[in-house]
């Protein structure tokens, strides 16, 4: 065993100073990229505000927004970090979200657009927040710039649509109306998004990237 081991050495040594080589090029021509990697690692920003992409995981970050000036009132420090980690066959998103009202639920969609009407939108997780008002799930699926669906036909047909955003629903209606977060409303708004289809409003999104180039656009494996 022992005699093998400065061959070994001696085959990989030039390859792994070839490797290092490449991400460090690379590192260099993304030190935006990198920066947000150390950014999700603490549950901070990317640098440059909204989002980045990590050379070293090959993921990409991003953060979620408040849906609305009455939600930013409501609820001051509601948010969200996003990180999606392309794999062989599909991808890992894990969506972190913070300022939240203690132990509320909530439904994580893909969607369409980032505000309303949202277009197609794709149920994905609830997430629940703790005593805190953090709350955290991680999900596999396509969320890269392939995501899409489709209906050739049915009770509805549309053609292939990809969905590239990002939006959190309360899960119960009576949340945010209690909270002040719907302003002149008189009773509780009832949205579809929840396994139910009898949620409240929306929290967070990504309306910060363009409508057809949202977060997911920007993944690929």
């Amino acid at each position: 065993m022992s005699s093998t081991r400065p061959t070994i050495r001696s085959i990989l040594a030039p390859t792994a100073a070839k490797a290092v080589g490449v991400v460090a090029t690379g590192a260099v021509a993304a030190a935006l990229s990198l920066t947000a990697t150390a950014g999700a690692a603490t549950g901070g920003a990317a640098t440059g505000g909204a989002h980045a992409r990590s050379a070293a995981a090959s993921s990409f970050s991003f953060r979620l927004k408040p849906s609305s000036s009455a939600i930013s009132a409501c609820l001051p420090k509601a948010g969200g970090h996003v990180t999606i980690t392309p794999g062989k066959l599909n991808d890992t998103m894990t969506v972190n979200l913070h300022g939240m009202p203690p132990n509320a639920g909530f439904d994580l969609f893909v969607i369409q657009q980032p505000t309303a009407p949202f277009g197609v939108s794709w149920y994905q997780s609830d997430i629940q927040a703790n005593d805190n008002g953090f709350g955290s799930a991680t999900v596999k699926g396509i969320f890269d710039d392939e995501t899409f669906s489709v209906s050739p036909g049915g009770t509805t047909t549309f053609a292939p649509t990809h969905q590239y955003h990002l939006g959190v629903w309360f899960n119960d209606p009576n949340v945010p109306f209690n909270l002040g977060c719907e302003p002149g409303a008189t009773q509780a708004i009832v949205t579809p998004f929840n396994g139910e289809q009898h949620a409240g409003i929306q929290v967070v999104n990504t309306a910060q990237f363009p409508v057809d180039a949202g977060p997911l656009s920007h993944v690929h494996r």
